[in-house]
């Protein structure tokens, strides 16, 4: 009796990956570009995008589509809703995914991209001090 690797198979049929079984989800292949470090990159830009390889990779591939952005409204509305320093707190995340993604595009953006994130940053981080009574 023929064993199972042994079989004819269909044509379109594909063979399932070492590791995975037949029954598991396929994951999200990483975007497409040229390169995911910075070419010559040296000191904290390097430092920095190889530590968040994995967070990125992760958050890219094996999360939905969805779930990031949803967790960012999210988590905005709130801090735009509660006027004590748990709005803050709210908002606080989000600067932050948003600071960490401007460093990382940097050396890609134009001049009107670059000032963009500034005022980005620059704005969520007025929400989080008057949060937290500074004004």
């Amino acid at each position: 009796m023929a064993s199972k690797d042994d079989r004819p198979r269909h044509p379109m049929a594909q063979r399932t990956p070492p590791g995975r079984t037949p029954t598991s989800k396929a994951k999200r292949p990483l975007p497409p570009g040229e390169q995911f470090f910075t070419p010559g990159a040296t000191g904290l830009r390097k430092a920095v995008e190889e530590r968040s390889a994995t967070p990125m990779a992760y958050l890219f591939t094996q999360v939905p589509r969805w779930v990031a952005p949803a967790v960012m409204v999210v988590l905005l509305l709130a801090g735009f809703a509660v006027q004590s320093w748990l709005g803050g707190v709210a908002v606080l995340p989000v600067a932050l995914f948003v600071a960490w993604l401007g460093y990382l595009s940097w050396p890609s953006l134009s001049v009107g991209g670059k000032l963009l994130r500034v005022v980005m940053v620059t704005f969520l981080v007025l929400v989080i001090a008057t949060r937290f009574g500074a004004f």
